[in-house]
């Protein structure tokens, strides 16, 4: 890239696998080159770096960072090196924040030993993975003048935001409080020309997925009962997130937009 070159970015939280691999590398082909935070072992390093590899096959540049994508000062660390690539915007610019992060605490609220129920650190600690930190992301983007007119910030939840599942309650509040968010950051962004969207995606047997406890009763019964005949791939949702990051949808903001093949509809 030359130094007058403009490049756009997309900001991917939770970029590893699952749903936010899948959007990396899909929007990699669309154009954007990727900023990827995500937090791995040794053991799922080569999933990441393989991923990186097909984001470079792909033409586009890589960014990845092995960090807490809750820590305040780690956040903070990431986002001076995106300014320093992109220069503040002013050879690049981040057009795409998805939030992606799976990692909260499944456990009853109610259980006849206390340890087996959610406690206060737990709770606290699930609400600002999987939901807090999206606004503490999107104030960084947005006043370090990485995200202008133009820039989408999409969110990934799900129908456990209003349903019930065995031990789900706490990510089921997160997700709920991550919607609300969505709705809030969407009227006050809208002015400077950004959007804010959650996304629903169905039952898609991600590693995340498998962490639930009766995760096989869950893709069973969308496998018998799903209009479609199938569950939800990340590969959906990945394209799903190309086609509405287009300039026609700017003025379509603080939604959940469902993308499960009408799956919710019938469960």
């Amino acid at each position: 890239m030359s130094n007058t070159e403009r490049k756009n970015w997309a900001l991917v939280l939770g970029a590893s696998s699952g749903f936010g691999g899948a959007a990396a590398l899909e929007l990699a082909r669309a154009g954007y080159s990727i900023f990827g935070v995500h937090l791995d072992r040794k053991s799922t390093m080569p999933n990441v770096e393989r991923l990186v590899g097909d984001i470079e096959a792909a033409g586009q540049t890589a960014v990845f960072f092995n960090v807490n994508a809750a820590d305040a000062e780690k956040r903070d660390e990431v986002l001076a090196e995106m300014r320093s690539r992109t220069e503040a915007g002013t050879t690049g610019t981040v057009k795409v924040l998805l939030h992606s992060l799976a990692f909260g605490t499944l456990k009853r609220f109610i259980a006849d030993a206390p340890g087996d129920e959610i406690n206060a650190a737990q709770m606290a600690m699930t609400l600002d993975v999987m939901a807090n930190s999206l606004v503490y992301w999107t104030q960084g983007v947005v006043r370090s003048g990485l995200m202008h007119s133009g820039g989408r910030i999409y969110a990934l939840t799900s129908a456990g935001s209003h349903r019930v599942w065995p031990f789900y309650g706490p990510v089921s509040a997160a997700k709920a409080a991550l919607e609300a968010e969505i709705r809030q950051l969407s009227v006050e962004l809208i002015a400077q020309g950004i959007t804010a969207n959650a996304l629903q995606a169905g039952v898609t047997d991600t590693p995340a997925l498998r962490k639930i406890p009766g995760n096989d009763v869950m893709i069973a019964r969308v496998t018998e009962t799903h209009p479609g005949g199938r569950l939800t791939t990340p590969e959906d949702v990945a394209r799903a997130i190309v086609d509405l990051s287009r300039p026609g949808t700017s003025w379509m903001t603080g939604n959940t937009i469902r993308i499960d093949g009408g799956e919710d509809l019938v469960g």
